[in-house]
Formats: structure tokens, sequence, C-alpha cells
């Protein structure tokens, strides 16, 4: 499988099985001994406690029995050498012959049990209880301690992760503790973006231990946090020997006479997001509205009968978005299905959204079996949560999935990039590789928003840009259009912040 030919590594992401194999590869190739790694780890938790909380009246260090307690008590030995006040409440011994054991031995703090723990208001508490690979609920011992923590509100740094989230899906398997800081290493896992693990990680610090990145000649990535790096090279650039069809036209399917917004804000945003040219087709009552709003979108009526012939007439048109406000979902099959089965002789790139999903609820083997016969991904599907139930029924209620993995499978069984949308969207490739985007905020909660997402990505794929890196680059210029609009922001000032945040990655 093919991580792309200018993906690098520096945003990849490590399950907990990836990440115990680049420690162990480190290891083995002498680059590092274990109980190196380990000082290096509770070294900068140490530092984090310095640098962010150098105010607190004592550091409460709460050690497990494993590597994550290993850190912990690396981490009080330094800070009782800095002049720190610190208490050490330990959750059972290290195992004997471990590195932790070799931490645990060299720690000159004082160990106490957890029913001695009683932290206050101005204290900060270590969580180096359990690490990423937890896959069972705390035991009662520590959730009697993390209560302890909670009524007293004092601040937590967690190692790793918070106790009690798993590394590879953010779930809380039961009573993990909120943290106001993580310190994490090497690479983030998958675990501190989605959510309720992304919330519950406080700010997020990625220290380098040691952990050589030549462990992915070996064991390359194929899970990404979204950033420019991944796509940068891919996006469209202006090109002085270009006309407007040249540069590639978007089509966007009008709703009725009553429901123009919505393919008018995704025809906007493609505007927005470079296409040379972009029409909005429908049915000539809807068109008389649309006219009424837009000056340099052009208009084309059509029917239900003639809806793909007319979007095929387009000249220069390599992508098309179906659904925001459609309602018609007959018709929406028909073009769907009509346009992947001519792809590969027309080259246009499809976007269903909203109405376009919800057209294939009962009828997904007809667009998968339609998309699976094209020489590439040629499809995007951007469904919500309740959409993504409605087209993957059983992989929505398979509760032993992350939103990553469903993801994942769903665009292998659709053989189309899957844009999963929320506050962690994940976007995931037919081939394996998927990207969790982590910049979103509040503001992009707001009607009309879905929209604009549409249609940015078919702007992008209007300009030849493929079909994954299209929807990341969407999917990331998208968040940040909305921190630009603040935190009341509708969907036309989500579009108004488009332009300046691509303009800069293209200059």
């Amino acid at each position: 499988m093919s991580t792309g030919a200018n993906w690098g590594t520096a945003s990849a992401l490590l399950n907990c099985t990836q990440m115990a194999r680049a420690d162990a590869w480190t290891i083995e190739h002498a680059y590092a001994a274990g109980t190196t790694l380990m000082e290096n780890a509770g070294a900068a938790v140490a530092r984090t406690l310095f640098e962010r909380f150098g105010d607190a009246r004592m550091v409460h260090v709460l050690c497990g029995p494993g590597n994550n307690g290993g850190d912990g008590y690396v981490a009080a030995r330094i800070l009782k050498e800095r002049g720190v006040s610190v208490a050490l409440h330990a959750f059972g011994a290290p195992r004997a012959g471990s590195d932790a054991e070799e931490a645990a031995k060299r720690c000159t703090v004082e160990v106490h049990t957890p029913g001695d723990f009683s932290p206050a208001g101005e204290d900060v508490v270590i969580d180096a209880v359990f690490g990423a690979g937890l896959t069972r609920a705390l035991p009662g011992d520590v959730r009697a301690t993390f209560g302890k923590v909670r009524e007293c509100s004092c601040r937590v740094v967690a190692v790793d992760l918070p106790s009690g989230v798993n590394g590879n899906s953010g779930a809380d398997l039961g009573g993990a503790l909120a943290a106001d800081a993580t310190v994490t290493f090497f690479r983030k896992k998958p675990g501190h973006l989605l959510f309720p693990g992304r919330a519950l990680c406080g700010n997020l610090i990625l220290a380098d231990i040691g952990v050589r990145p030549e462990v992915f000649r070996d064991d390359p990535p194929s899970i990404f946090e979204n950033d420019p790096g991944l796509w940068h090279e891919a996006l469209p650039r202006p090109n002085a020997e270009w006309h407007k069809y040249a540069r590639g036209q978007a089509a966007v399917f009008s709703g009725g006479r009553h429901a123009t917004g919505a393919s008018r804000l995704a025809a906007t945003a493609a505007q927005r997001a470079g296409a040379g040219a972009v029409t909005i087709l429908g049915q000539a009552d809807a068109l008389d509205v649309q006219a009424a709003h837009v000056t340099s979108i052009m208009l084309r009526a059509c029917g239900p009968d003639d809806a793909y012939d007319r979007l095929k007439e387009l000249k220069g048109c390599r992508a098309c978005v179906l659904g925001p406000g459609f309602g018609d979902l007959s018709t929406a099959r028909l073009i769907a299905v009509s346009l992947l089965t001519e792809a590969d002789a027309t080259g246009m790139r499809l976007v269903l959204d909203a109405d376009g999903i919800t057209a294939f609820a009962d009828d997904r083997k007809a667009l998968f079996e339609a998309a699976k016969a094209a020489r590439e991904p040629i499809m995007l599907l951007t469904p919500h949560e309740g959409e993504f139930g409605r087209m993957f029924p059983d992989l929505a209620e398979d509760g032993g999935l992350s939103k990553l993995d469903k993801a994942i499978k769903a665009a292998k069984r659709a053989s189309a990039v899957v844009l999963y949308k929320g506050p962690d969207t994940v976007i995931a490739a037919p081939d394996g590789r998927a990207v969790i985007n982590s910049n979103a905020t509040p503001a992009l909660a707001t009607a009309g928003s879905g929209d604009v997402l549409a249609g940015l990505i078919g702007g992008l794929l209007a300009q030849g840009m493929p079909v994954f890196e299209a929807s990341c680059a969407a999917a990331w210029l998208h968040g940040e259009a909305g921190r630009a609009a603040g935190p009341l922001a509708v969907a036309e000032d989500i579009l108004a912040q488009i332009q300046p945040a691509l303009t800069p990655l293209v200059d």
C-alpha cells in the first residue's frame, strides 16, 4: 500500500502496536536503550511541569505498574532533585526485570499507597497510571483516586494519554481523568485526535525522546493528522496559459424553487476554491431564484430526464457536486450512477453529499458497483453520523470499531473516498490511507457549513486535484475558514474566509 509520493511522516499517527514496534526498533538497532527512552520521557513530563505549572504547591505522581508508571517514577525523581515538593503513589509494583522496575529503583521519592493520596486545589497531579494500550475500564482503586482529583479540582498532567482513554479509538473506557495537558512521545496516536479522547487530553505536547524516524522505512505509516504538508504540492496553482475552462469547471445541482440556498453555497465555495467556471444546473423555476442571487456563476436548465445529459455538455467540467438541498432522490440516483459509469471517458469526479447520499440508503450496491468499475477513486462521500448510519448500518452499529476504523472500512467497501464528518472528521481512501482533521471549531456547526465543504472539494477537483488530496485539503481549509470567521459564524462568513486561508498556500 502506498502512502502517496509526497506524503512524509512528520504528521503520521501511530496506533499502540505501531508505537510499541517503533520503540522496539529503536532499541534493537542500538539507537537508545529502553531505560534511556524512559528517562527522556520522564524528563519531558517534568519539563512540562516546570514550564506550565511552576506555581504548584505540590506535585502528586500517580504511578501504575507498567512503562507509563516508569515514566512517572523518572519525572518524580527529577522534580524532587530540582526542589519541587513531590508525593508519589503507586498502584502496584513494576514488573520484575522491566525498565519501569529500574526507574523505580532509581527514584528517590518515598512511595505511598493510593489510600494516602490527599490533593489540594493548588496542587498538580501527574497521571502516569495506565498508557494508551488500555482496553478495559479503570480498576476501582484508580477510579476512587481520580474521584479525589475531581473533588479538589486540581490541575492534571497526563503521561501519553489520560488513563482510561484508548489510544487507538479515543474512547473513554470508563472513568478517564480529564487532563489540562498531556505529554506524548515521538508521534501522536489516533486517540489523541478522536473524541472524546481529544477533549480529555487538554493541551497536547509532543516530545522527542529519541525514537528514530528511520523506523518508517520498514513500517510506513498510513494514518496521518491533516496538515498542508500532506497535500500542498498537489494544490492547483495559477497558470498564465490557462483560460477559465482549462482551469476547470465545477457543476452543482440545485434543489427545487424553495431549496436553492444549499447549492448556491456549494457553488460559491467551488469558485472560492479556484474553479475557473461554476455552473448550477436545475429546473427552470429554481434557476429563476438562483439568478436573483448569483452573477459570475452560470445557470443551465435541466429536468429529471435530461439532467445528466446537460451535465455532460458543460465544457471543461471535471467535478460535480450532487446532493445539497437536492430533494429528488430518484433523479440523484440516475445522475450519480450515470456519471460513475462513464467517468473514465468523461474525466468527471463526483462529490456525493446530503440528499445524494440519502438517495442510495436502500440501493447502496448499485452505487458501490458503479464506483468500483472506475480505474481509480472518482467519488467522494461526505456523510455526517446519521448519513453514515444509513449508508453503512453494520459498520455504524459495531461498537468495537473506532470512527477511524469505520471510515477506512467504508471507503474500501464503497470504492470511494469517505469524508466522515464531525468535530473529528476522518477522511479515508480505498487503499487504506486515512487522515484525521484536527482544526475544526464549533463555528462549523452551523446550517450550510457542510454545503460549503462539499463545494470546496468540488472546486479543487475541477482543477485536477486527486480526490483524496482534494478532500483533505478542503477539510483543512474549511477548518481554518471557520476559525477565522469566529465563534458565531454563519455559512456565508465561512465562505468569506476561504480565499484568505487558501491564498498563502498557492502564492
